[in-house]
């Protein structure tokens, strides 16, 4: 049987974005360090690991480095101070293996620029494509950017220049133009031109026009369809596929927050039942019987009458389902 770092190391070979290249170092010293220090020791940081396991979508800030510096501070021998404890506290429990593995299938096509299990728009974006490719003003343009810049300065490591991000309600990151660096310089003329030519960036003189996708975020789904677009609802979207890929992590999640409420409205209906019947031994009536209700129930004394009848009918309805 494969060790616990064997099985840690093959998930995140199967993630998408190199995550090995970038994790795996950090997970074999968790290990040591487990191995080291002892099960008591490392407790604080299990939920952190199982979230290194997770598909980066799905993360809800760069966890890679909290890892790190919690392991850093265990290792010298030091608890971990009161901030970091209480950050690891508002990070909620991972999600699943099979929301997990849905999402790893999607990061793993949006890796790849494919969305064609989500959209049916192949035809009409490579249309759009190649269009790009041949516009002679684009071509124009684009050779004037290069004459007024070295632009292999500005490349990633595949060779891709990209325009800046916009995010959710039209946030950016980066907006200001500080004209006195060169290379806000260069990124205000490219945000431009890619603008104006319905581009994501360039890679090694090739456009990279903008597609209709579909994105998981820690927050939410989120679909963006190129302002040049001409958008057909019903024929662009695949929406049982995209249903299918937001559900993936919502369905559990909400699935264990509705048997919580149920689970808390069946005891909170057997404690209102013996307040009932104190309170009818007591001979309360009115806004004094409420009041007394509600403190009993921890609720507020302004609660709707309606809430605790509602409560009432829960029990009536857990005896005749058995």
């Amino acid at each position: 049987m494969a060790s616990a770092l064997q099985q840690d190391l093959k998930k995140l070979k199967s993630l998408a974005y190199r995550r090995h290249e970038y994790s795996e170092d950090d997970i074999r010293r968790y290990h040591a360090l487990l191995k080291k220090k002892g099960p008591e020791v490392m407790a604080p940081l299990t939920k952190l690991h199982r979230w290194m396991l997770v598909p980066v979508t799905l993360w809800p800030i760069h966890l890679q480095p909290v890892f790190v510096a919690c392991m850093d501070t265990i290792e010298a021998g030091k608890p971990l101070d009161l901030e970091m404890e209480f950050l690891i506290a508002q990070l909620h429990e991972p999600p699943g293996e099979e929301a997990c593995h849905v999402v790893a299938e999607h990061e793993r096509l949006v890796w790849k620029g494919g969305y064609e299990s989500l959209v049916n728009t192949a035809a009409k974006f490579d249309s759009i494509q190649n269009d790009a490719e041949r516009n002679p003003d684009f071509l124009r343009e684009w050779k004037e950017i290069k004459a007024q810049w070295d632009v292999k300065q500005f490349t990633d490591s595949k060779g891709i220049i990209r325009r800046s991000l916009t995010g959710e309600r039209n946030l950016r990151a980066r907006f200001w133009v500080e004209w006195s660096d060169p290379k806000e310089r260069f990124q205000a003329v490219f945000d431009l031109f890619c603008h104006r030519w319905n581009l994501y960036g360039m890679e090694k003189g090739k456009p990279l026009v903008m597609k209709l996708s579909v994105n998981l975020t820690a927050y939410g789904t989120m679909i963006f369809i190129p302002a040049y677009w001409s958008f057909d609802a019903k024929r662009d979207v695949r929406w049982d596929a995209v249903t299918k890929l937001h559900r993936a992590r919502a369905l559990k999640k909400q699935g264990e927050g509705l048997a919580e409420n149920a689970a808390k409205r069946r005891s909170d209906s057997k404690k209102l039942k013996k307040l009932d019947a104190e309170a009818k031994k007591l001979k309360l009536r009115g806004e004094t019987r409420h009041a007394f209700l509600c403190k009993g129930l921890g609720l507020d004394e302004r609660t709707d009458p309606k809430r605790l009848a509602r409560l009432r009918n829960t029990t009536r309805t857990t005896h005749k389902g058995g």
